[in-house]
């Protein structure tokens, strides 16, 4: 099916800036005193671009030969020097670009209603957003790399400082600069590796044997850039900051894809290329691990803010994937890819959760609320779902992940394992606290009388939803299917790269 559509990965990538094109020019060339028309032109164009991005993914994934480590739907165009525009997708990274079209759309529908201002300029951030975010996972050259992962930046900047809460201002500053800082080392690095290997290629990259003393130094220049945005402890402090404010699907990507995009740079720069730095700092990671999973699950359960409360869940469960894959072993490095994977759904459908109930009474506040059993009892089941799955009930996706990386880094360190152990329960704690306050009880609070249950459309967000963290519960040879040739190429190479 691949032979199809020539280009693949060039259409599903820039498809989403094609339609922010399309908006901008029927907006020029629509009358300027018909913005509700505008508007809904805006609304509909992006839904039915994201949909179609999220249509050709489909199509990727079933063209993809899973039998094969290749790089598939390659394309390479030289431009100058050591740089090209090359594209290409393995069976980690197909499994981000489809997540990221999946929940995409999603994200249009859960701000149809809500965004009142500046719709235009709303969906148009979005649309390059996803256009820049899929390009991150497709590309094969460094710098058109860096050029993808630091152009995100700049519409979720917009995002959080134009349509976030009041103190949006504040916290898209310090998210712009936490993750800006940190790569200005990734790019001096990526200069030192070019001018070394005499290439841009990242598989050719992959494949070289850069000097062992100047590993750690590689090693560190893009541990900072992605260790901020996955986010670790303590460079995590940006994070509870950006979802507070950020609008109900700014959370939705940030935390749905995101903060995948650090974990996705470990397994493709600092693991296969520096591998003896990797090793070295092995025991550091699995330190800075543990103390977010702890640390941060402590801090979730005092929390006042529902949002804030699941950004902080969210900066623990990161701690589960950034374990895994420094464990170095098949089922650390699988299970947090399927971590990623999985927290991306969850969390993604948690932040939804919030925006529902915020929509209707424009606050987030814990204590607000109570008794919403009683009144908004389908919202309650889906929310409860979405709940377990955080907390790693068995039978959903939430679980399969933790266990394995738990698997794989008592193979490395046991008392990693033991600790982060402790990381499952006090989920409970924080989750099963946050679901007990707010759905429980008798309905105390007056302002909550005649709050509306699910409609329609929030329905059609949940399904999907609900129906992938369950499909990935009970049947995960859905990613592994995908996944284990690739994985299993990289511990081989790390492996063997560290005497293993």
């Amino acid at each position: 099916m691949s032979l199809v559509i020539p280009n693949l990965l060039s259409v599903i990538t820039f498809l989403p800036l094609a339609g922010a094109l399309v908006i901008l020019v029927l907006r020029a060339i629509s009358r300027k005193d018909d913005e509700a028309a505008i508007d809904t032109n805006a609304k509909w164009i992006s839904l039915w671009t994201t949909l179609a991005t999220l249509a050709l993914s489909m199509v990727m994934l079933l063209g993809f030969d899973r039998t094969t480590t290749d790089y598939q739907f390659v394309e390479k165009i030289h431009w100058f020097g050591p740089l090209s525009y090359h594209l290409g997708i393995d069976g980690i990274s197909i499994l981000f670009v489809a997540l990221t079209a999946f929940l995409m759309p999603l994200c249009i529908l859960a701000s149809w209603t809500s965004i009142k201002t500046r719709l235009v300029e709303y969906m148009i951030a979005f649309l390059i957003l996803e256009t820049l975010v899929i390009g991150v996972f497709t590309a094969l050259d460094l710098f058109l790399f860096y050029v993808f992962f630091e152009g995100g930046l700049v519409p979720m900047f917009l995002i959080i400082g134009i349509w976030g809460g009041k103190n949006r201002i504040y916290a898209a500053y310090k998210f712009f600069l936490y993750t800006l800082l940190g790569s200005v080392l990734m790019l001096a690095a990526m200069l030192y590796m070019v001018n070394v290997a005499g290439t841009s290629s990242i598989p050719e990259l992959s494949k070289f044997a850069f000097a062992e003393n100047a590993q750690p130094w590689l090693w560190f220049a893009f541990f900072a850039s992605f260790a901020v945005k996955m986010p670790m402890w303590p460079v995590h402090t940006w994070l509870p900051d950006a979802h507070v404010e950020a609008p109900t699907a700014g959370s939705v990507m940030l935390a749905g894809i995101l903060l995948k995009l650090g974990g996705y740079g470990f397994i493709r720069f600092n693991l296969p290329m520096f591998p003896q730095a990797s090793e070295m700092f092995t025991p550091f990671v699995l330190a800075l691990s543990v103390i977010a999973i702890v640390y941060t699950s402590l801090v979730a359960w005092r929390q006042t803010d529902i949002k804030k409360l699941i950004a902080y869940s969210s900066v623990a469960h990161m701690g589960f994937v950034t374990m895994g894959i420094f464990a170095g072993n098949q089922a650390g490095i699988q299970g947090a890819v399927y971590q990623m994977i999985s927290h991306g759904i969850i969390s993604g459908a948690l932040f939804l959760c919030v925006g529902v109930v915020y929509d209707r009474m424009h606050t987030r506040e814990i204590s607000f609320y109570g008794g919403l059993t009683n009144l908004m009892p389908h919202y309650a089941f889906v929310f409860l779902l979405f709940t377990m799955a955080n907390v790693g009930l068995p039978g959903t996706s939430g679980f399969v992940g933790e266990i394995l990386t738990m698997t794989g880094v008592y193979q490395a360190s046991t008392w990693t394992a033991l600790i982060a152990a402790s990381g499952v329960i006090w989920s409970a704690v924080y989750a099963l606290n946050l679901f007990k306050n707010v759905m429980y009880g008798p309905v105390t609070n007056p302002k909550l009388d005649g709050i509306k249950d699910l409609n329609a459309r929030e329905t059609l967000i949940f399904v999907p939803l609900v129906a992938g963290t369950l499909l990935l519960g009970i049947y995960p040879a859905f990613i592994f299917d995908f996944t284990t040739v690739s994985v299993d190429a990289l511990v081989g190479v790390y492996q063997a790269a560290i005497g293993g």
